[in-house]
């Protein structure tokens, strides 16, 4: 079964599941970096266009990968494994991130540290973060398809 036709087959539960934990990982991640203008949060560095795009894409496999572990009525498995799409969602929060407002970064290099190394890298840490939630999201839906092996003794 193909990554299209298992999605297909998921019951809305799933999709709701998927949709809230979109919604909840793009305001989780874009308010406190300011992506969307709040008075709590400020950046002295003004957001990068890809990091829309970045927290979007994001936000949307955070969704998939937290709604593959919503049990199927046919199915209830108790194994589930996986933290690979949580880092992919925490290491968004830093490259989506204001490089200078960052306090872990300012810390570790400085102010200009921040602008001279970490905001270079900050686009290589957010294709990373998808990278490792795709990943993540294409090993949960080809296990879930995938025979079990029944055990031997």
């Amino acid at each position: 079964m193909d990554v299209l036709s298992s999605l297909a087959a998921w019951p809305a539960r799933r999709w709701l599941v998927a949709l809230g934990t979109a919604v909840a990982t793009y305001l989780l991640i874009a308010l406190p970096t300011d992506l969307i203008d709040n008075p709590v949060f400020g950046r002295e560095i003004p957001p990068t266009p890809w990091s829309y795009w970045a927290l979007a894409a994001t936000a949307v496999l955070s969704g998939l990968v937290t709604a593959t572990y919503v049990a199927t009525p046919e199915e209830a498995r108790v194994e589930r494994e996986g933290r690979i799409g949580a880092a992919g969602a925490f290491v968004t929060f830093f490259a989506v991130g204001c490089p200078v407002c960052n306090k872990l970064v300012l810390v570790a290099l400085g102010y200009t540290g921040a602008i001279q190394f970490f905001e270079p890298i900050q686009p290589y840490l957010a294709a990373g973060a998808i990278a490792l939630l795709a990943w993540a999201f294409l090993a949960r839906v080809r296990r879930e398809s995938s025979c079990a092996v029944p055990a031997t003794r």
